[in-house]
């Protein structure tokens, strides 16, 4: 069986056995199908980075924290040690989980594959192994695997995962093969709305990948949506990004961009192969991660990493979902949100009027044709409390008017589908800004 390695910030590891070494025993727990040591600290002692006090306390029996097996009774430590939960909190990436039907409980741990599925040796390792993923990666050697694929002609790339471009129904698989011929050219509809927003100032790259459809992820929670798009999906962005820093990369400053679906996508990234690639991650400018939300516990899980505060910080997590106000039953909006104002550039509640805003790309839609507003079409203020972008809407229609299918997903008050296109021409200066800023800080590269 293969050796999976934790994540430990350097010089804590030690701290963390000292820390669980006299565990002091408050309970048993006996395993049930579907547990991982994760969510068996999360139940019995409150927080599931706490996973490594129950694996500690139970030695004799784990042999390998990802392989637990229903039935075992494992002693439970005493719920009060608060400085193993501090240790045990900079192991969170490698929370293991049961071999006969992997979960992942949470925000840290990442899926293991069925055994029944075909399995792909990990394709990134670096400063730690990331964990197994499922099935067959898609080829990007072909490039008929991609939906844009540039001549690198700027000094800087994006990279871009689209959302879910899938629509539901009995037909509709649960995991949208790479090759789907409606999923492509629902992702190249939603590039040709959003991607306008990087390719003035970057080489955009857009692959395509397997999704999880509205289907699967219909009533899903959080941590069930990201597992399901931990599975094949996640399999193949890592493989995309692999392929894309080994063949197309060539040492370039990069942004990260990402909506819904693809943005669940960008939260692993972030966690886990950014963590394993720390060599990638220095070169990244920042990561617009809309559509879904980045939380506190994100920033726990790498400690790595930072959510901007301003409009031309760099290394930085800049994420929103766009609400009008009262909306309520939005998936994409976790417990913990972070946000920023996109017109504003603020983390504070300071309101933006549309006067402020540069200027929106919108859709018809009846003729699905792109068009420019005129500048000031939509205001932005932040809830704070939320983690969202309010706007008031004024002459606007709620994604419940324009696609009435997707208000259970999202509310019958939400502009999801407006994330990027609100915002526009903001973004795009944003993204200018940003990397004139990397640059300022690199001039290194800039040579």
């Amino acid at each position: 069986m293969k050796e999976h390695r934790n994540y430990l910030i350097p010089g804590l590891t030690l701290a963390l056995c000292l820390a669980l070494s006299t565990p002091v025993f408050a309970s048993d727990y006996t395993v049930k199908k579907g547990d991982c040591l994760w969510k068996i600290a999360r139940t019995e002692l409150g927080s599931g980075m706490r996973w490594g006090e129950i694996y500690d306390a139970n030695r004799s029996q784990i042999r390998d924290p990802n392989l637990i097996y229903p039935d075992q009774v494992f002693a439970i430590p005493d719920g009060k040690s608060v400085a193993a939960a501090e240790a045990a909190s900079t192991a969170a990436e490698a929370a293991p989980a049961v071999e006969a039907e992997p979960v992942v409980a949470e925000a840290a741990p990442l899926p293991a594959p069925a055994p029944a599925e075909p399995v792909a040796r990990a394709v990134s390792v670096s400063d730690g192994t990331i964990r197994p993923l499922v099935g067959t990666p898609t080829d990007y050697a072909d490039t008929r695997n991609w939906a844009k694929l540039p001549d690198a002609v700027k000094a800087v790339d994006t990279i871009y995962f689209y959302p879910t471009a899938s629509g539901v129904g009995a037909d509709v698989p649960d995991i949208v093969p790479v090759d789907d011929a409606a999923m492509r050219g629902e992702a190249l509809a939603n590039v040709d709305l959003n991607c306008g927003v990087f390719s003035e100032a970057t080489n955009v790259f857009v692959p395509y990948y397997r999704q999880s459809s509205l289907n699967a992820l219909s009533g899903l929670s959080g941590d069930e949506a990201l597992e399901a798009v931990g599975r094949e999906p996640r399999t193949d962005v890592y493989a995309a990004l692999d392929y894309y820093f080994t063949h197309y990369n060539n040492g370039r400053p990069f942004i990260l961009a990402g909506h819904a679906q693809g943005s669940m996508l960008l939260k692993l990234v972030l966690r886990e192969y950014m963590a394993a690639h720390p060599e990638y991650y220095d070169r990244m400018i920042a990561a617009y991660v809309l559509g879904y939300s980045i939380t506190n516990e994100d920033m726990l899980v790498n400690p790595n990493l930072k959510f901007a505060e301003g409009a031309d910080d760099v290394g930085v997590i800049v994420s929103w979902n766009t609400e009008g106000a009262g909306n309520d039953g939005n998936l994409c909006v976790l417990p913990g949100a972070l946000a920023i104002n996109p017109l504003n550039w603020r983390r504070d509640a300071t309101y933006a009027p549309a006067s402020e805003n540069l200027g929106s790309h919108i859709v018809n839609p009846k003729t699905r044709i792109v068009y420019d507003s005129v500048p000031g079409l939509a205001d932005a203020r932040l809830d704070v409390e939320r983690g969202v972008v309010i706007s008031s809407g004024e002459g606007l229609s709620y994604i419940s008017q324009t696609n009435p299918q997707l208000s259970a997903y999202y509310g019958e008050r939400s502009y999801h589908n407006n994330d990027y296109s609100f915002f526009y021409y903001n973004i795009r200066e944003n993204v200018a800004a940003r990397t004139a800023a990397w640059f300022a800080a690199h001039p290194a590269s800039a040579a």
